[in-house]
């Protein structure tokens, strides 16, 4: 006489596991001064540099930070106006 065949329990876990992609601390990649147009992480890396520079002059008082932040953003972004005109 035949077997009844019984479903098969699959005791094996088959977990799929999903990784994020590493993430690495690199420092953007500066373009030349010639450069027509440069990509907004060159500029925030500019303004940021700049801003730092502002704060060292003010003798590294905290409190002005968006003063200074501010001010160097103004700074970078007519320096690039001014490079894109000549």
């Amino acid at each position: 006489m035949a077997r009844a065949k019984t479903p098969r329990t699959n005791n094996s876990t088959s977990t799929r596991v999903i990784t994020m992609p590493e993430v690495t601390s690199t420092s953007p990649v500066r373009k030349s001064a010639t450069s027509s147009s440069p990509t907004p992480i060159d500029l925030e890396a500019q303004i940021r540099q700049r801003a730092y520079e502002l704060y060292e002059e003010r003798g590294c008082t905290p409190g002005n930070e968006n003063d200074d932040w501010f001010q160097a953003e103004r700074e970078v972004l007519a320096r690039q106006q001014h490079h894109q005109s000549a």
